[in-house]
């Protein structure tokens, strides 16, 4: 069974996402930022992360960039409301560009794009 991170600050929003993968029998780890994330890679790892981009103590960039360089096997998602920036769909497009992930997400998404995300990177 495939294990996958969250890293959300919103804890509302890790704890439904974390539900969500759970009722599709995925085994589920969250962290509310990304120091934690990173920190709990290092002791369990994942198949798949699923992170915000905007968050406080390590961004999301920041913490997708770590991720690549320390735990290359692992597949990404990145997602993001754009905060203050009014506009979450150019912002994920940067933070694609910016870190060569396939897959990101503007908030709100349907769980159905979400599980699209996840089947074509795990298979």
């Amino acid at each position: 069974m495939p294990r996958i991170l969250v890293i959300e600050d919103n804890p509302l929003f890790r704890e439904t996402m974390k539900e969500m993968l759970e009722r599709k029998n995925y085994q589920v780890i969250t962290a509310e930022d990304g120091e934690k994330g990173i920190q709990a890679l290092k002791t369990t790892p994942v198949d798949l992360v699923i992170t915000d981009i905007i968050m406080p103590v390590k961004d999301g960039v920041t913490t997708i960039q770590e991720i690549q360089k320390d735990f290359p096997a692992v597949k990404i998602i990145a997602m993001s409301g754009g905060g203050a920036l009014n506009s979450g769909e150019n912002y994920l497009e940067a933070t694609k560009f910016v870190t060569h992930i396939k897959h990101v997400l503007t908030k709100p998404f349907f769980g159905e794009q979400l599980f699209q995300a996840i089947d074509e990177l795990l298979g």
